[in-house]
């Protein structure tokens, strides 16, 4: 008999559920621990915020801020930094917001809880990154307000006490409470030197980290041997033999794998249906009975195939690999596909070739061929295409303003176009927009997605050649490229920089990689922690350094906003009031919280 239905957010498997359940009972005891006066005097509340106050390290900031010509040197750097990035962040929001007014349709990327950096909750931030994300934030925070406590020093002004807020065991921030009266009669330069070196400070320490990563660390570890399987589709060959996520392919049948691209390989030099495949350097070894998957399909195409679906013959002729597909298909320009989902088989008569859209004004356009999508070319002056990889590089091999011969399937007819080829950056253009595989199919006798490890290791410093990806390799070759596309990692996969994301060397991925050099003799988990923790204190120190930013109160932005409107509204031929500059700061500062709110809920609320 069975009970009443579980809402999905109340469902016990819900991390969110547990996180609610378990903040709820914190804030319980800490209402009574508060209440009983059980509380330390140094401990204060605010809600479930719990702060930690302390006078000590004060002596510290005076000895550190001894040098106070150069502190101010260095503030009135990060000063010059905070004012740029807060004119960037307030294009940014603004933009954002503006977009996502034009949109109905919600990001992975624009859910609520993918704005709060909690591993587990958030969707991109797995639970096992959570020791790197909480001393990355503890790290950011401290130093943040370190920087204020140390310009509140260089500048005179006392503090009363400092300290750290947390959430639970979570870290959230840091303060430092400055004497009132003292930074009252700072001077305008004074405060804003002070408001500016959290941000100054954590950019800083972002800088620090990512060359720590960028250089030894990431220097010392290397690519696993074998191909890396990063997603196995489902009802595909290796899925139904236990293949999994974060396994490494080995050998195929004895022959050794090395590599990703030698998989296919070896893959394609046996005609074997089934093959054994070794796992992880031969931990564990599994019988593989390959079957043609489709794991890709452009809908409505011209198959009528859809992803999911397993090609089972063609013309009659049983396949199971994509070289008997190849092979079953030889010189016929349409066949038959026998196609099954679920048990369940259907025949389905297609054109097999290169799927592509005729774009207008373009080379194929010019010769007659109809603006749009649907077509399937299946040869190029008699030399056979089946894939619009072979049309990629038949094209490669010609040269521009040469004339050749297009066979081309659209709308059930064949018609053959003479083609003068046009040019773009030298190369021989046709004037059409492709899509990967066999007539818009991708298909797939193994059924896995290949992890490119070598693309994220030399995304962070590492020794491995990506000079097949030019526009990867173009930021791969600077520190500040490598850092660009480092703040994409953890959402890498949604935004199409590479195709997963990426946490650090954590949730399995560790195991595509290996420690070499001088650091192989600390073992790989000390080294893969280092690399970890340096890679989330320099991504949190940043994100830090970027919120701060915004101009908007309190966050520092919103004080530097303030001081410099003061100077320059001080300077103008008016009678200046405090008003005015009241009216400045809360105008922009609830501009910026309203673009923030348009920003993360408008799709949502939109749609």
């Amino acid at each position: 008999m069975s009970g009443p239905a579980v809402p999905a957010f109340l469902s016990p498997s819900s991390t969110l559920t547990w996180v609610l359940a378990g903040f709820g009972v914190y804030w319980l005891a800490l209402i009574a621990l508060r209440n009983r006066g059980l509380l330390p005097s140094y401990v204060g509340t605010q809600g479930p915020i719990v702060t930690i106050h302390t006078k000590r390290g004060r002596q510290f900031l005076d000895r550190l801020s001894k040098p106070k010509r150069f502190w101010r040197a260095w503030a009135n750097v990060g000063v010059g930094i905070s004012l740029v990035v807060m004119l960037a962040m307030f294009v940014v929001l603004l933009t954002a917001a503006f977009g996502a007014l034009q949109t109905t349709e919600t990001t992975q990327v624009q859910q609520p809880q993918n704005v709060l950096v909690i591993p587990g909750v958030n969707d991109f931030l797995p639970l096992s990154a959570a020791p790197g994300i909480v001393f990355g934030l503890l790290v950011g925070l401290v130093v943040h307000e370190g920087g204020h406590g140390l310009l509140c020093r260089v500048e005179g002004i006392d503090i009363e006490s400092m300290g750290v807020a947390t959430l639970a065991i979570l870290p959230i921030g840091a303060f430092v409470e400055p004497d009132a009266e003292d930074q009252y009669e700072a001077s305008r330069g004074g405060q804003t030197r002070m408001f500016a070196a959290g941000v100054t400070f954590n950019f800083a320490v972002t800088i620090v980290a990512f060359a720590l990563l960028f250089g030894p660390v990431a220097g010392a570890i290397t690519v696993a041997p074998g191909a890396a399987v990063g997603g196995v589709a489902p009802g595909s060959s290796a899925g139904e033999a236990g293949i999994e996520p974060n396994d490494r392919i080995t050998a195929v049948d004895g022959t050794p794998v090395e590599t990703n691209e030698e998989l296919s390989t070896v893959l394609g030099d046996t005609e074997a249906g089934e093959v054994t495949v070794e796992i992880d350097d031969g931990d564990r070894e599994v019988a593989v009975e390959r079957s043609l998957l489709v794991t890709a399909a452009v809908p409505n195409g011209p198959t009528s195939v859809s992803s999911g679906d397993t090609i089972r013959a063609v013309d009659g002729e049983p396949v199971a690999t994509e070289a008997d597909f190849r092979s079953a298909v030889g010189d016929r320009e349409v066949v038959t596909l026998t196609v099954e989902r679920d048990g369940d088989r259907e025949d389905r008569t297609a054109p097999i070739g290169a799927a592509l859209a005729v774009v207008e004004d373009g080379p194929f356009a010019a010769a007659g061929a109809p603006v749009g999508d649907g077509h399937v070319v299946t040869s190029i002056d008699g030399e056979r295409i089946y894939s619009y990889g072979d049309l990629q590089a038949t094209l490669d091999e010609r040269s521009p303003g040469e004339e050749v011969t297009i066979v081309s399937h659209h709308d059930g007819d064949r018609e053959e176009y003479a083609v003068t080829l046009g040019e773009r950056n030298g190369a021989a253009f046709l004037g059409v927009q492709g899509v990967s595989g066999v007539s818009g199919l991708v298909v797939s006798d193994l059924g896995v997605d290949l992890y490119p490890a070598a693309e994220y290791l030399a995304v962070l410093g590492g020794d491995a050649d990506v000079s097949e990806n030019p526009v990867l390799a173009s930021f791969a070759d600077s520190f500040l490229g490598k850092s660009m596309i480092v703040l994409l990692l953890p959402i890498a996969g949604v935004v199409g920089v590479l195709p997963f994301n990426f946490a650090g060397f954590t949730a399995g991925v560790e195991n595509f990689f290996a420690v070499q050099g001088p650091l192989a003799g600390l073992g790989e988990l000390p080294v893969f922690v280092v690399a970890n923790l340096l890679f989330w204190t320099g991504w949190i120190n940043v994100q830090l350094g970027f919120f701060n930013c915004i101009p908007a109160f309190p966050l520092d932005g919103g004080h530097i906003l303030r001081t410099t409107t003061e100077a320059i509204v001080s300077r103008l031929p008016i009678d200046a009031t405090r008003g005015m500059v009241r009216t400045v700061t809360t105008t922009v500062g609830l501009t910026m919280l309203v673009s923030f709110l348009v920003m993360v809920f408008g799709p949502t609320l939109l749609s």
